[in-house]
């Protein structure tokens, strides 16, 4: 007699949902390019058991010997939403040319400056953003379903792919597989994150090769948070007071208030200017403290005060440490107005300004908001025709609030870095380029720290060959820009043709 196979061998695998996909024609300047698009979500697994289901919208043309790039933006708890519909995709959200929403209902347009037209594209959303999530474990017999890592302090579940080093696997794998699924080995590999998904391409240039066997061409890093270490400033920890400085006087220029400004010079150059009196007399005096004589120290936070626009009484009683929250408050808070923290050459109306702290709406982050959670359903559920009802998680606060490095402190509070990994991965391929850039209106991942950071790399004259450090008008967005957009996709077209080989 044949034995009854037990309930668990008859049990089916788990499959990922269901995705969609579509073909399209994308019209750019000289030619039009044929494309297809798909949703969908690829299983990740811990010990050959299905953990999660990461989301990703992939646009690939109709030769598999095309590039690749697999992108994805920060936080950490940002989907790829961002440089999905603002940047590099075939539609993006229609916003007027400073990247501010325009006064009709958002609608997508057709993204002539999309970046499909040298490489496929694959946006890529971390668990707990966009559509990726955890999948719950099964329920024991007594009903009671255990978390997957335990409880945040909020009581909410956390998740094990809310950690620094799962979080980086969690990627590897999935480019693992896409590129298994796809049978896209042999394709030139890119990986492009910005902000914090910065930091996750500098940590992957490192682990995708070394870990993963997937070869990199290139390296895109865009508004990025480099050493967590530089985004805290204290009394005594000073460059962050330092690297900020730059983007304080370019914002000054653009609202008019730059006393140290010449006749008709232009942001960056303004704020370059500023970068080396920060470093050469500022960043002295905040190193020395009381060691330095008071006629300098009167000097130099008087010509601090009028770089930044501030008053010189205001600069002078805080010794020259300018938080970036309190600029935004009081630069324009004679007009009722506060700047942008992504992007401090706009401004809004302030709804508190009689209050001293800043409690606003951010005038790129919140306000696009709703621009980009309308552009990417309408694309995933409209045009690609994707069936289900999860919502969109454009930025998770859950994920945010809960990740953790790997000694379970909050990775943002702690030493932790990318730019070693990063030269580790230019030692590992001679041939992999790297590009990094800003906006140098942003205060929260400011232009001036990178700029540092790659003169420190002690890069071989051939590494620093590969390396391009450039920076565009606009915020941590900048891309919004209808200009910078452009002369963005125009320049990373360059960067390709050199790297894809």
């Amino acid at each position: 007699m044949t034995e009854k196979p037990s309930s668990l061998d008859d049990k089916k695998p788990r499959e990922a949902p269901p995705g969609s996909s579509a073909n399209f024609t994308l019209k750019l300047a000289d030619r039009s390019l044929d494309y297809r698009a798909e949703a969908q979500w690829i299983l990740l697994r811990k010990d050959d058991k299905p953990t999660a289901e990461m989301f990703c919208t992939a646009y690939t043309g109709a030769e598999d010997s095309r590039p690749v790039t697999f992108v994805f933006n920060g936080g950490p708890g940002a989907s790829s939403v961002y440089l999905h519909m603002g940047a590099m995709g075939p539609k993006r959200v229609n916003l007027d040319p400073k990247g501010l929403p325009l006064p009709n209902s958002p609608k997508l347009t057709e993204n002539e400056e999309s970046w499909l037209a040298f490489t496929d594209l694959v946006f890529v959303d971390p668990i707990g953003t966009g559509l990726s999530r955890m999948i719950e474990e099964d329920k024991p017999k007594d009903g009671k379903t255990a978390p997957s890592a335990g409880n945040g302090e909020s009581g909410k579940p956390t998740s094990e792919y809310w950690r620094l080093k799962r979080d980086l696997e969690s990627i590897g794998e999935f480019v693992r597989s896409w590129l298994s699924i796809h049978h896209r080995w042999e394709s030139p590999v890119f990986i492009a994150g910005e902000s914090y998904g910065g930091y996750r391409v500098g940590k992957l240039a490192k682990l995708l090769p070394k870990d993963y066997g997937i070869g990199l061409a290139g390296a895109i890093i865009i508004s990025p948070a480099l050493e967590f270490g530089l985004l805290d400033a204290t009394h005594y920890n000073v460059l962050p007071w330092i690297d900020v400085f730059p983007t304080m006087a370019a914002a000054a220029l653009a609202h008019g208030l730059a006393r140290k400004a010449k006749a008709d010079e232009a942001p960056l150059d303004y704020a370059q200017r500023a970068r080396d009196f920060a470093l050469k007399e500022l960043m002295p005096l905040l190193t020395m403290g009381d060691l330095i004589g008071a006629a300098q120290r009167q000097r130099t936070l008087h010509a601090a005060a009028d770089y930044i626009g501030l008053p010189r009484e205001t600069v002078v009683r805080k010794g020259g440490r300018v938080d970036l929250t309190f600029f935004a408050k009081n630069l324009l808070r004679d007009r009722g107005r506060h700047l942008g923290l992504y992007d401090a050459s706009v401004s809004v109306q302030d709804p508190f300004n009689e209050e001293d702290t800043l409690d606003a709406p951010d005038p790129t982050l919140h306000i696009l908001e709703r621009v980009f959670a309308s552009g990417i359903n309408t694309q995933l559920r409209q045009h690609i025709g994707l069936k289900t009802d999860r919502d969109y998680k454009l930025l998770s606060m859950q994920v945010n609030t809960a990740w953790k490095n790997d000694e379970q402190q909050h990775a943002l509070q702690s030493q932790f870095g990318a730019v070693d990994d990063l030269r580790y991965g230019m030692s590992l391929n001679d041939h992999m380029g790297v590009y990094i850039t800003h906006g140098y209106y942003d205060l929260v991942t400011p232009f001036t720290s990178s700029d540092r950071l790659v003169a420190l790399m002690r890069l071989t004259p051939a590494q620093r060959e590969n390396l391009t450090l450039k920076h565009y008008p606009g915020g941590h967005m900048f891309y919004t820009w209808e200009s910078s957009r452009r002369q963005l996709t125009s320049d990373i077209a360059a960067f390709y043709q050199k790297y894809n080989r």
